[in-house]
C-alpha cells in the first residue's frame, strides 16, 4: 500500500512520482471525467499515515516560495520539517478525531469526507497543486480522503464546536452576566472583572489619521457605519442612563445614539463583551468596553490531548474521486461544512508563503485587537488557525514580511500601547519566536516593512507625539537589529510607502505634520541615503479623478483644494502638468467621461454643490467651460454616460435629503444641454450605477431617503424612458454598488448597506430580465470599489467593507460560465477605497484613492497573466479620491476629488500588444 521510497525514508519523490504528474498535467486536465469509487479499505497504520503526510509535505515544499532576493539556495524539507515534526503533526490529527466522538459524539462519517474532497475539488484556487497532492497520494480517493480532507475537517469541526460549548464557557458567561446584574451603570463599568478600554472615536474632516492612542479617525462614509453598528448593538440595552443624558440626540451629521447605557452581553468567537458609550459631541465619540476572554482553543486543547492516543482510524470505508471543475455533484442529503476563517478584521496583515496566505493581528471596531489569525490553501480551500503558543501581543497596525521560511511581524499598537516587540511564524512548525529587543527601534505603528532577502528593513511611523524618520535592520537569522543611518535621510512621516528595488528601498510620500511628496533611496549595504529630484512633482491630495487617454493617465482636482494637476506617461516614466488656464473651479464628487478626444468634467462638491463644468484637451492641453444655459441644478453624487455624441448626466442630491430625478444631455459640438424627460422617470436618488447599451442608458439602484433595487432605461434618441426594469430575481437593494455593460447584459455587483454585500445580478434589457452571479469562489462583501469590463470578463477591485479594512483584492467574473477567479496579490497597489479604474484594451489601470492616507499611487493590472506592475511617482499628481477617470483610446484622463480640487492630468500607458484578455 505504502511505498517507502516516495514516502517514508527517501528524501526525494521517485521517478514515477513526475511521471504520475506529467500524465495528470497533459491527459487530466483536458478531458476530466469522473472516477470510480474505490474499493473498500482497510485502516491505514500509524507508520503509512507519517509516511504519505511526508509526501503531502513535499509537494508542498516544492510549492512554496523562496524570495528571489534571498542569495542562499532553498532548503531540503527536513531542514525546516524534521521527521518527528510529521509524526507529531499525524498524532495531532488522530486525537482530533478522537475527541469529536468523545466530547461532542460527532464521528467523522464517509459522507463528510466525501463532502470535503467534492468541495475541495470544487471550490479549489490552485487545481495544478491540488492534482499534484492527488497524484502523491496516488490518486487513490481513500489515501486523499484519510491523508488530506479528514485533517483539515477535524481541525475544523473540532474549533467550531469547542468556541460555542458552554460546559467550557458557560460559567465565564454566566460570570459576567452576575457582574452586569450587579453592577448596572456605567459608573460601575471598572468594577467588572472583565478587560476594561476607552475609545475615541473622531470623524477627520481634513484626512488626517489619529494620533493618540485610543483614538480612531473615521473618514464620513466609515464614520455613519460606525454609529450603525453601535446603533446595532445599543438599540435592546435597558441598563440605566447617566443622570441628565438624553437617549437620543440628534447630532448634526444624523448620528442619534443612547449615552450611558449598557449593552446587553455580546460574544464573538473569542469571547464576551459590553460597551456604552459615554460622551458625544459632534463627529467624537468616547465609547467604554468591557472584555471576558474565553479560554483559547490552543490551550485547551494543550490539556485535553493528553486524554487520547493516536488510534487507528476505522476502515472499510469506499470514496469516489471528485472531478477537478466546477459543479462537482453533491452527495444528497448532506451538508458540506465551508471553510472556517479568521474572525472579521481590519489592519491586519497578509503574506503568501507560495502554497498558503497566513493572516495575522487586526481590530474590529470594539473591542479593539487581535493576536490571532490563519493559514489559507488556495489549493484545498482550507482554513487554520495560527498557533497562540508563544504569539506576540495583539496588536493593529504594524508591519509583516515573509522570508522563505518564517513570517516576521514587528511593531504596532492596541487601543493604549505602542510595540517595538515582534514574532518569527514557522508555518511549517506552526510555532512563534519572539524578536530581540536589544537594538530595536523605539516603538511605533504605520511604520513599513521590507524584505532584502537576509534582513528585514523597518522605517518611518508614528507613536502618540511625533512620526518618526528612524528605522532598523533585523537580521532573523542572529536574531539581532541595527540601526538605518540618519544622514540625508528623508524628512519624518507615516503612511508612507515603500518599495524594495534589488539593491534599494525607495520611500515616498505619506504624512508627517503635513503631507509630503518628497522621496528617499536607502542602501542598506552601504547604510546611506540617496535624495531624489522633485521636479515635476505635484503636491498631496486625495479624492481626484483619474481617466486613462490610452497613452497618459490624468489626475486633477482634489483636497485640499486645488486645481492643480498632472499627466503621467509610463513609457517614460514622467510627469507633466495640466494647465491652469481657463480650468474649472476646485470641486470632488463630480463626474468625468472621455469623449474620444476629450475629457468633460461636471459637478460637484466645493463647501456647495455646483452646475458647472470644462472640457479639456490633452492634445493642446486647454480647457473650454460647458455652458450653464439649460444646464441642470447643482448636484453630486449623480452618474454620467457618453453616448457617442452627448454627456448625459442623470440624479444626484445637493445635500439635505434633496435627491434628483432629473437629468440633462450636453453636447459639446454646439456647448448646449437639453433636459431629459420625467415622464415615467425612475424615482430620485444618489448613489447609483449607470451603464450605456450603444442605444440606451440603464439606470439602477442607489439611496434617495431609503436604498433601492429600482431602475430605468432611457433613450435619448427620443428623450424617453421605458418601463420600470423588472423586479423579478432583481438583486437586493444597494448603493455604492457598481456596472458593467457587456454588451448584452449589464452587471451590477457589491456595495452597501452595511453589512456590505458580495451578490450581484445580470440585466438583460431585451427580456426585461435578471439572473444572479455566483457566490462561489466570490471575493468578500464590499463597496466603493471598482469594475471595469475587459470583453469577455468583469474585474472588480478595491473597496472596503465595515471599519473599514480596506481591500487590495479583487475577482474576475466570467458571466458565460458564472464563475470568479481572484486577482494576484503579487505586486498589487496597497488596499484602498475610491479610487478609479479604467480598461485600456490589455490592462486595467488603478490610481488614487484613500485608506487612512489619501494615495497617488497606482497600478497597471494584466489579467492575461495575473500580474501588477506599479505606475510611476515621478512628476505624478497629488494624492487624493472621489475623482474621476475617463480612457481617451491612448490616454488616461483624470480630473478633480478630494482635497476638493480643479486640478488632473494625462497619463499615457506603455502598449502591452494586443486587445486580448486572455493572450498568452
Amino acid at each position: 500500500m505504502l511505498n517507502l521510497s516516495r514516502t517514508g525514508l527517501s528524501t526525494r519523490p521517485s521517478l514515477g512520482f513526475f511521471l504520475t504528474v506529467a500524465f495528470l498535467f497533459v491527459f487530466f486536465l483536458p478531458c476530466p471525467k469522473a472516477q470510480a469509487a474505490s474499493p473498500a479499505r482497510l485502516a491505514l497504520t500509524f507508520e503509512e499515515r507519517v509516511g504519505y503526510q511526508r509526501v503531502i509535505e513535499e509537494v508542498n515544499w516544492r510549492y512554496r516560495i523562496w524570495p528571489k532576493e534571498n542569495p542562499l539556495p532553498k532548503p531540503a524539507l527536513e531542514d525546516v520539517m524534521p521527521l518527528s515534526v510529521i509524526r507529531a503533526k499525524v498524532e495531532n490529527d488522530l486525537r482530533q478525531t478522537q475527541a469529536l466522538e468523545v466530547y461532542w459524539k460527532r464521528p467523522v462519517t464517509e459522507a463528510q469526507l466525501q463532502a470535503e474532497m467534492d468541495r475541495m475539488a470544487r471550490a479549489t484556487q490552485q487545481p495544478e497543486r491540488l492534482q499534484a497532492l492527488w497524484a502523491a497520494l496516488d490518486d487513490d480517493p481513500f489515501l486523499i480522503a484519510e491523508c488530506l480532507a479528514r485533517p483539515a475537517l477535524v481541525n475544523r469541526l473540532l474549533r467550531s464546536w469547542y468556541a460555542g460549548d458552554s460546559r467550557w464557557h458557560g460559567e465565564l458567561r454566566q460570570q459576567a452576566e452576575a457582574e452586569i446584574a450587579r453592577f448596572g451603570t456605567v459608573q460601575d463599568l471598572r468594577k467588572l472583572s472583565g478587560e476594561y478600554e476607552e475609545v475615541e472615536w473622531v470623524k477627520k474632516e481634513d484626512g488626517r489619521a489619529e494620533r493618540e492612542p485610543g483614538t480612531v479617525a473615521l473618514d464620513a462614509a466609515a464614520w455613519r457605519e460606525q454609529q450603525q453598528a453601535l446603533g446595532r448593538v445599543l438599540q435592546r440595552a435597558t441598563a440605566g442612563r447617566l443622570p441628565g443624558t438624553p437617549v437620543n440626540k440628534h447630532l448634526p451629521d444624523g448620528e442619534s445614539l443612547p449615552l450611558g447605557v449598557i449593552s446587553g452581553l455580546q460574544e464573538r468567537e473569542d469571547g464576551y463583551y459590553v460597551l456604552a458609550v459615554l460622551e458625544k459631541e459632534e463627529g467624537w465619540l468616547r465609547v467604554a468596553t468591557v472584555s471576558w476572554r474565553k479560554r483559547p482553543f490552543d490551550v485547551w486543547w494543550a490539556e485535553m490531548e493528553r486524554g487520547f492516543s493516536p488510534a487507528r482510524v476505522a476502515g472499510d470505508l469506499e470514496f469516489r474521486l471528485p472531478v477537478l471543475r466546477a459543479g462537482t455533484a453533491c452527495t444528497g442529503d448532506t451538508w458540506m461544512p465551508t471553510p472556517t476563517t479568521p474572525e472579521p478584521r481590519w489592519r491586519h496583515t497578509v503574506v503568501w508563503t507560495g502554497t498558503e496566505m497566513i493572516v495575522w493581528g487586526g481590530a474590529v471596531d470594539f473591542p479593539s485587537a487581535f493576536n490571532t489569525g490563519g493559514r489559507y490553501d488556495p489549493a484545498t480551500d482550507t482554513w487554520a488557525a495560527t498557533s497562540l503558543s508563544g504569539a506576540p501581543r495583539a496588536r493593529r497596525d504594524y508591519s509583516a514580511v515573509w522570508t522563505g521560511t518564517v513570517m516576521i511581524v514587528w511593531g504596532g499598537r492596541d487601543a493604549s500601547t505602542y510595540f517595538n516587540t515582534g514574532g518569527r511564524y514557522d508555518p511549517a512548525t506552526d510555532t512563534w519566536a519572539a524578536t530581540s529587543l536589544s537594538g530595536a527601534p523605539s516603538e511605533r505603528s504605520f511604520h513599513t516593512a521590507v524584505w532584502t532577502g537576509t534582513e528585514m528593513i523597518v522605517w518611518g511611523g508614528r507613536d502618540p507625539s511625533i512620526d518618526f524618520n528612524t528605522g532598523g535592520r533585523y537580521d532573523p537569522a542572529a536574531d539581532t537589529w541595527a540601526a538605518t543611518s540618519l544622514s540625508g535621510v528623508p524628512s519624518e512621516r507615516s503612511f508612507h510607502t515603500v518599495v524594495w528595488t534589488g539593491t534599494e528601498m525607495i520611500v515616498w510620500g505619506g504624512f508627517g505634520t503635513t503631507y509630503v511628496n518628497t522621496v528617499g533611496r536607502y542602501d542598506p549595504v552601504t547604510d546611506t541615503w540617496a535624495a531624489t529630484s522633485l521636479s515635476g512633482a505635484p503636491n498631496a491630495r486625495r479624492e481626484h479623478t483619474a481617466v486613462w487617454t490610452g497613452t497618459e493617465m490624468i489626475v486633477w482636482g482634489g483636497f485640499p483644494i486645488s486645481n492643480t494637476g498632472g499627466r503621467y506617461a509610463p513609457a517614460t516614466d514622467t510627469w507633466a502638468t495640466t494647465s491652469l488656464s481657463g480650468a474649472p473651479s476646485a470641486r470632488y464628487l463630480h463626474a468625468a467621461v472621455w469623449t474620444g478626444t476629450e475629457m468633460i468634467v461636471w459637478g460637484g462638491f466645493t463647501g456647495n454643490y455646483i452646475n458647472t463644468g470644462g472640457r479639456y484637451d490633452p492634445a493642446t492641453d486647454t480647457w473650454t467651460a460647458t455652458s450653464l444655459s439649460g444646464a441642470p441644478s447643482r448636484r453630486g453624487g449623480h452618474v454620467s454616460a457618453w453616448s457617442g455624441t452627448e454627456m448625459i448626466i442623470w440624479g444626484g442630491t445637493s445635500g439635505s435629503s434633496t435627491y434628483f430625478n432629473t437629468g440633462g444631455r450636453y453636447d459639446p459640438a454646439t456647448d448646449t444641454w437639453a433636459a431629459t424627460s420625467l415622464s415615467a422617470a425612475p424615482s430620485a436618488r444618489f448613489r447609483h450605477t449607470a451603464v450605456w447599451t450603444g442605444t440606451e442608458m440603464i439606470v439602477w439602484g442607489g439611496s434617495g431617503g431609503t436604498y433601492l433595487n429600482t431602475g430605468g432605461r432611457y433613450d435619448p434618441a427620443t428623450n424617453t424612458w421605458a418601463s420600470p426594469t423588472s423586479l423579478s430575481g432583481v438583486p437586493s437593494e444597494r448603493s455604492f454598488h457598481t456596472a458593467v455593460w457587456t454588451g448584452t447584459e449589464m452587471i451590477v455587483w457589491g456595495g452597501a448597506p452595511f453589512p456590505y454585500t458580495n451578490t450581484g445580478g445580470r440585466y438583460d434589457p431585451a427580456t426585461d430580465t435578471w439572473a444572479s452571479t455566483s457566490l462561489s469562489g466570490v471575493p468578500r462583501a464590499r463597496r466603493v470599489h471598482t469594475a471595469v469590463w475587459t470583453g469577455t470578463e468583469m474585474i472588480i477591485w478595491g473597496g472596503f467593507a465595515s471599519g473599514p479594512p480596506f481591500f487590495n483584492t479583487g475577482g474576475r467574473y466570467d458571466p458565460v460560465t458564472d464563475t470568479w477567479a481572484t486577482t494576484s496579490l503579487s505586486g498589487a497597489p496597497r488596499a484602498r477605497g475610491q479610487h478609479t479604474a479604467v480598461w485600456t484594451g490589455t490592462e486595467m489601470i488603478v490610481w488614487g484613492g484613500s485608506s487612512i492616507p489619501f494615495f497617488n499611487t497606482g497600478g497597471r493590472y494584466d489579467p492575461a497573466i495575473d500580474t501588477w506592475a506599479t505606475t510611476s511617482l515621478s512628476g505624478v499628481p497629488m494624492a487624493r479620491n472621489s475623482h474621476t477617470a475617463v480612457w481617451t483610446g491612448t490616454e488616461m484622463i483624470v480630473w478633480g476629488g478630494s482635497p476638493i480640487s480643479n486640478t488632473g492630468g494625462r497619463y499615457c500607458a506603455p502598449a502591452t500588444g494586443a486587445a486580448d484578455p486572455h493572450r498568452r
